[in-house]
């Protein structure tokens, strides 16, 4: 991934490694919650919904949401930017999409 590439201290897990291919949302939002991680997502039709509902009952170390659309390039810069200037607690039940 570009983002390790760039900055290979930043705990970074792609869907495939962390074996989430096929895994339906409320499963990868509570694997990610467990795991303490911010989840990067493509599913920008169904994953905020999804979100919304599981911040009801659980704690979430936040999302966001990336378009398809949006160069692979931005999507690095933009993530690499989160990771240097917030901190994993202001992400907590947080949603928002790239670009910022």
């Amino acid at each position: 991934m570009g983002v390790l590439r760039r900055e290979p201290t930043v705990d970074f897990q792609t869907a495939v490694a962390a074996k989430l291919e096929g895994v339906k949302n409320p499963e990868v939002l509570a694997i990610a919650a467990q795991q303490k991680r911010i989840l990067v997502s493509h599913a920008r039709r169904t994953m905020p919904s999804e979100f919304a509902k599981f911040i009801i009952n659980h704690q979430s170390s936040g999302l966001l949401i990336v378009s398809r659309m949006l160069p692979v390039e931005i999507v690095i810069e933009e993530l690499l930017l989160i990771w240097a200037a917030s901190t994993a607690e202001e992400w907590v039940d947080r949603i928002a999409k790239l670009p910022l």
